[in-house]
């Protein structure tokens, strides 16, 4: 799921991962706007006041790895020598992939036959241009996921508006909407291009779609629309995620689910600075404070993070003591065609009721 999307991930200073931390690739920037190195000057949110909740603590399920396998709309073809090749829809695209340290499976002939090649510069977070070996394409081109009809788009920092291997979380959430049996509510903050979106809205869900990227909210809009879901119920909301949940806090709104993908290091609408391992237990907490009596689930994926899955897998634990329910944390992969090899993209950490 940037030149596109104003708050890029990738144009953040890269920084070193902690020795021996999963390293999940480079993503473009929540819904915080365009991350540029910090200054003084930079408006920050009012930091949070926290406490350690008493209670007792929830279950836990670790580590539990929640794998997309190859399937008809997506697959990771092969991987090896820092690339990846992936077939998107009727597109077979090369990308770079820095966990893909071992050699490529496939032979070269395979690869030789990509309809669409990134190439950046030598700063892997860096700009870059997409290549077309044989005809060129447009910006934009028809995809899928599981029925939902979406725009796949060539962006300058080489993602494509979707991003397979949270097909687990929707999944997991469209199942625990039906299973409800009742109107939910459905928060999605850092929400990008809508996928998780349209998936809990189709599922029967009143969706809340917040993300700081007024293009990015403008390419959700066109997907709904595709999708044939335009008379669903989603509130498409360009604003930062921290400020407006302070504000839902404030106006009594509650939520059954909550989504939150944040980036490392990102800016809202307004220049408002997002610090992951400053801000997340702020906006964990607020996630927490806006629950409806009876919720569902909350889930946290986080992307280049400097840190081991046991850090937000405590975090969450912590600031959910006292719900009862269990957190289940890991890892998020995508096994691979060719020789069955995991490439990990991210860490996560869920609540479930």
């Amino acid at each position: 799921m940037k030149s596109f999307r104003d708050r890029n991930r990738d144009k953040r200073p890269r920084q070193p991962d902690k020795a021996g931390a999963p390293q999940a690739r480079p993503r473009e920037a929540g819904s915080t706007g365009r991350p540029e190195p910090q200054n003084r000057s930079e408006p920050k949110n009012t930091p949070r006041i926290l406490s350690r909740r008493d209670g007792v603590l929830p279950a836990e399920r670790l580590p539990l790895i929640l794998q997309v396998a190859p399937n008809a709309d997506y697959a990771l073809l092969d991987s090896g020598a820092g690339q990846k090749l992936e077939q998107y829809g009727p597109y077979r695209i090369v990308r770079p992939e820095g966990q893909a340290i071992w050699q490529k499976a496939l032979p070269a002939r395979d690869w030789e036959r990509a309809d669409a090649i990134f190439t950046g510069d030598t700063d892997e977070e860096g700009i870059g241009r997409w290549r077309f070996p044989s005809t060129p394409l447009g910006e934009t081109w028809p995809m899928k996921h599981d029925g939902i009809d979406y725009l796949g788009r060539f962006t300058s920092f080489r993602h494509v508006g979707v991003f397979p291997e949270q097909a687990s979380h929707w999944d997991h959430m469209a199942g625990l909407i039906a299973a409800a049996k009742r109107p939910v509510k459905v928060l999605n903050l850092f929400g990008y291009t809508g996928l998780a979106s349209l998936v809990a809205a189709r599922a029967g869900a009143e969706v809340t779609h917040v993300d700081a990227s007024k293009k990015a909210i403008g390419w959700a809009r066109e997907n709904q629309e595709m999708a044939g879901l335009g008379n669903k119920p989603i509130r498409w909301i360009v604003d930062d995620a921290v400020k407006f949940a302070e504000r839902e806090e404030r106006r009594g709104s509650r939520y059954d689910i909550v989504l939150f993908d944040p980036p490392a290091y990102g800016r809202g609408p307004k220049g408002e600075v997002w610090q992951l391992f400053e801000d997340l237990p702020g906006l964990t907490d607020l996630c927490r404070a806006i629950l409806t009596p009876k919720p569902l689930a909350v889930v946290l994926t986080a992307y280049s993070i400097r840190a081991s899955f046991f850090a937000i897998h405590a975090l969450m634990r912590d600031t959910f003591a006292g719900m009862g329910g269990t957190v289940e944390s890991g890892e998020l992969i995508i096994r691979e065609k060719s020789a069955g090899r995991a490439l990990s993209t991210s860490l996560f950490s869920r609540w479930v009721a």
